[in-house]
């Protein structure tokens, strides 16, 4: 301002460059977290953000309370949405300029959408700044492909094996902590008994494609975007062998009746399951809740060969909204949320953190209702994690080709052959 002053000779009345000045000093924006509402240690400051089924989902009340007794001058609102419409309503919603100001990303498949239509703030220099080796390689997921990150992972969800004890020990049989897919289908046939309404299937599937395809990717090293899936056709083989057989409840059933995994785990209906790890919390809250008294533990996922232990699982993140007035603030509880506080939150709810040290594997097999046998302890600490459905930009499309063709295979509509051409076909029209 004073170099212009004296170039120009001219001078201006103290009211007109008060005025200049704050023109000037009026265009910053909120987005970069800087300057944002809530930048100021105590500044009063409302947080919202989006969750699913929040009165069944744990995790969110644990670290919104928890956060807040830290920081009494913020306040965090959650803006519920159903789980099955999740995705949809908040890809309207941000659509639409939603302002709630951090969102959380259910998997990366939602996460790409968001973050490659450009509606989450660039969070880079948080995440360069964090010790990645603690978060057991969720972090290097959600980088993108213009070498950006736009989230950091809260939880890591991976899958296990889940049995039920008991119908175990009265079938006189024992799970290895290192079971191959043979193993696991001749344990199903054993463990099956009774008929009709009484019967108890050896195995649950449940109608989630990942219950085949992505196993199958990770435990043979094959990506699910690119389309060359012969590699599936031995997993759905012994799948349909079993459902044939009877060790596990008929595919179509399953999809029509709409049936829940833990309907069927938890009424004893099924004696072992595939399923994630935050089904070992909703085994804890419904044992306390008294609805249902089934005695459990986990093992590792079944393997193509003894010794290997390799499962596939899928980061759980926060991220904050491009459109976000509290944007400062925001970045505050995601870093803390995503650190060892809100690791240690989770854990000990049953929720298994991304961030995760011998420590919060204490405090997590130190909460009420969980198993503490040594298979169990081995299924926590699989030797490779891959990823259920790699991030990138058609990610979602290629989500829903592979679905339609599993169920089509499943129900029998096509044989395992017919329906992987289809989905190679498909997925490479897309590239």
């Amino acid at each position: 301002m004073q170099s212009w002053l004296k170039k120009s000779g001219i001078i201006i009345s103290l009211a007109a460059a008060a005025l200049l000045i704050l023109s000037g000093c009026g265009s910053g924006s909120s987005n970069s977290g800087s300057a944002s509402s809530g930048s100021k240690k105590n500044d009063k400051v409302t947080l919202t953000v989006s969750t699913w089924n929040y009165d069944t989902t744990p995790e969110f009340a644990a670290l919104f309370r928890a956060y807040e007794k830290e920081h009494p001058n913020v306040t965090i609102k959650n803006v519920d949405i159903a789980a099955d419409q999740y995705d949809n309503k908040l890809t309207t919603m941000l659509a639409g300029g939603d302002t709630t100001d951090i969102l959380t990303m259910k998997n990366l498949l939602s996460y790409s959408g968001y973050a490659y239509r450009n509606q989450l703030l660039d969070i880079t220099s948080d995440v360069k700044k964090l010790n990645t080796k603690d978060y057991q390689g969720t972090i290097a997921t959600l980088k993108t492909t213009d070498d950006k990150y736009y989230a950091i992972p809260y939880r890591n969800d991976f899958w296990v094996l889940y049995y039920n004890t008991e119908l175990v020990k009265k079938a006189g049989v024992t799970i290895p902590d290192n079971m191959t897919w043979d193993q696991y289908e001749e344990l199903a046939k054993k463990l099956t008994s009774g008929s009709g309404s009484d019967k108890v299937y050896g195995t649950y599937q449940h109608t989630w494609r990942s219950t085949i395809q992505a196993i199958a990717g990770a435990q043979t090293g094959h990506n699910l975007l690119k389309p060359n899936y012969e590699f599936m056709k031995p997993y759905y083989d012994r799948a349909l062998a079993m459902q044939k057989a009877g060790y596990q409840m008929n595919y179509g059933t399953a999809k029509s009746t709409q049936t829940t995994y833990t309907a069927q785990f938890q009424t004893g209906k099924t004696a072992m399951m595939i399923m994630g790890t935050w089904a070992m919390s909703g085994n804890i809250q419904a044992a306390d809740k008294g609805t249902t008294n089934v005695k459990w533990a986990i093992a590792p996922v079944p393997q193509l060969k003894s010794g290997d232990s390799t499962t596939f699982g899928s980061p759980t993140a926060f991220a904050i909204n491009k459109n976000s007035k509290n944007a400062a603030a925001a970045r505050d509880f995601v870093k803390w949320a995503t650190g060892e506080k809100g690791a240690a939150v989770v854990a000990k709810i049953g929720i298994v953190p991304a961030y995760r040290t011998d420590a919060i594997n204490k405090i997590y097999f130190a909460t009420k209702g969980m198993p503490t046998d040594a298979t169990s302890k081995v299924a926590f600490e699989p030797k490779k994690i891959g990823i259920e459905m790699p991030q990138a930009k058609n990610s979602t499309q290629i989500d829903k080709i592979l679905q339609e063709e599993h169920d089509l295979i499943m129900i029998g509509d096509k044989t395992v052959s017919q329906g992987i051409k289809e989905m190679e076909s498909r997925v490479k029209a897309l590239q």
